[in-house]
């Protein structure tokens, strides 16, 4: 069996060869480059007589094919005797054919020898000044401009290697841009260890724009830093949670924590409500403190972690998203979305082994009720229980409404107007009011805002509320509802 040598070239200048690789590149019979695409090819030992694979780039439009071609092209040079494979940087920081060349080599019986090479990271820290024990974090740019939302911690600096064409470094921006400001000054580094590198400071918004991009660019992300990220958040609370952290919160359980989960999510309905941005931004913070606080305490107790939370929700979202992530077609149609929701979450309690539940089961009972009422009858409606039209339910609204009228007693009155409460509810989703929880707020609000105006005015007027009549707070009321409150 031969023996296949896959040998390192550095990031640049032939001087950065190591004398094991040099040595190699003479006394190998037969050198197949990856790519002559390098500063340093021109310069190597027998380098007119080695064979590359750039050929390979133009017969195929995906990576994977052209590694698979790559891989199989070495491996039938092996079957004729040994052989030298040579990648730019190190054959094991961003070289998927390394990995796929040991495999198939080895199990071929063929011996491989690995000769490493400087890679782009450590040129590339000089220019970044950064120090890669210091947290820094690498990854792959055809990764990122594939993703949606950037997988890096932006409490740490970040090495975007392969940002390679303005193409790429267009996704990659619209990704990093999902977490990091569109000013956010970032670093461009072209050729890093070559004997012309060039180093660019702009904001991320700017970085496709770049007239230097090319093979040999890599993107430096500073850290953002002021605890940006979910881990630093976690570390907070894990800190409070610590013997040597707070009092309080050290002594919290799930169920002492249950009134501040309800209280802070109905701060973030009033602040959606108000349409406060920046106070929402501060109020879904202190929701997700009591999630991370829940999380912290099972953490504590050994229930469960936070990795097994994260785990958890995202499987779900995949395995009840099938036409984002599988095969199943949808026509831009929500409803059909919400039906094939449906089914997933039965398929899943038989999967359980959990009994079929009622239709009306699946409803929280201990949400409000408002929000209950509309989706017991939105549930109800999916098999057809329902009134055919807004009409039907107008008629049973008058019809509850003249029973309450007809009551005597305050107990009967009590039970019919809950009655008509209920039908109201059907009516507001007839007319497609799908949040009446929220309308209710909002109405909730108004009131809050004019009867401030009555008291606002009541006090320029030095008039006590309590002293006036009811037709002076009216005409003061109806001031302010001319006032658009």
């Amino acid at each position: 069996m031969a023996t296949l040598t896959i040998i390192g070239l550095g990031s640049g200048s032939a001087d950065d060869l190591t004398r094991r690789a040099w040595r190699a590149l003479e006394a190998t019979p037969r050198l197949i480059l990856r790519t002559r695409r390098h500063p340093c090819v021109p310069d190597l030992p027998r380098s007119a007589q080695a064979e590359s694979c750039d050929d390979l780039y133009e017969q195929y439009a995906r990576f994977e094919d052209v590694y698979n071609a790559i891989v199989d092209r070495v491996l039938s040079a092996c079957q004729q005797g040994d052989v030298a494979y040579a990648v730019p940087g190190d054959p094991t920081v961003g070289e998927a054919t390394t990995w796929r060349l040991l495999s198939a080599a080895q199990a071929q019986g063929h011996h491989v020898e690995l000769i490493h090479g400087l890679s782009f990271i450590e040129p590339s820290l000089r220019y970044a000044q950064v120090d890669a024990m210091n947290g820094l974090q690498i990854v792959d740019g055809l990764d990122v401009a594939a993703q949606h939302h950037p997988q890096i911690n932006p409490d740490y600096p970040c090495l975007i290697g392969q940002v390679y064409s303005r193409d790429v470094a267009s996704d990659v921006k619209l990704t990093l841009m999902n977490q990091y400001a569109d000013d956010f000054e970032v670093v461009l580094i072209h050729g890093a260890g070559s004997d012309s590198p060039r180093v660019e400071r702009c904001p991320l918004y700017q970085i496709d724009r770049s007239k230097h991009i090319s093979h040999l660019t890599t993107l430096y992300l500073p850290a953002l830093g002021q605890r940006s990220s979910f881990e630093a958040f976690q570390e907070i609370i894990a800190h409070l949670r610590a013997p040597e952290g707070c009092p309080w919160d050290r002594k919290q359980t799930h169920e002492s924590l249950r009134p501040y989960l309800l209280e802070e999510t109905y701060e973030v309905l009033e602040a959606i409500d108000k349409g406060d941005w920046d106070e929402l931004a501060s109020e879904l913070g202190d929701l997700l403190l009591q999630v991370v606080l829940h999380t912290q305490i099972a953490i504590d107790e050994g229930e469960f972690t936070m990795t097994d939370v994260l785990r958890r929700v995202s499987a779900k979202m995949i395995r009840r998203h099938p036409h984002v992530w599988g095969e199943v077609d949808v026509d831009d149609d929500s409803e059909q979305v919400k039906a094939n929701w449906e089914e997933i979450k039965r398929a899943e309690r038989a999967a359980k082994g959990q009994a079929e539940r009622g239709l009306l089961e699946g409803v929280n009972q201990a949400a409000p009720a408002l929000l209950v009422a509309y989706e017991l009858t939105r549930k109800a409606a999916q098999v057809g229980f329902d009134w055919p039209d807004v009409e039907g339910v107008r008629a049973k609204a008058r019809e509850e409404l003249a029973e309450a009228l007809q009551a005597e007693s305050s107990a009967e009155q009590v039970e019919e107007l809950g009655d008509l409460l209920f039908v109201l509810v059907n009516w507001l989703r007839k007319l497609g009011e799908d949040d009446p929880e929220s309308l209710l707020r909002r109405v909730n609000a108004k009131f809050v805002r004019r009867f401030g105006y009555v008291e606002q005015m009541a006090r320029q007027q030095g008039r006590d509320l309590a002293t006036m009549t009811l037709a002076e707070m009216d005409a003061l009321w109806d001031e302010g509802k001319r006032r658009g409150l």
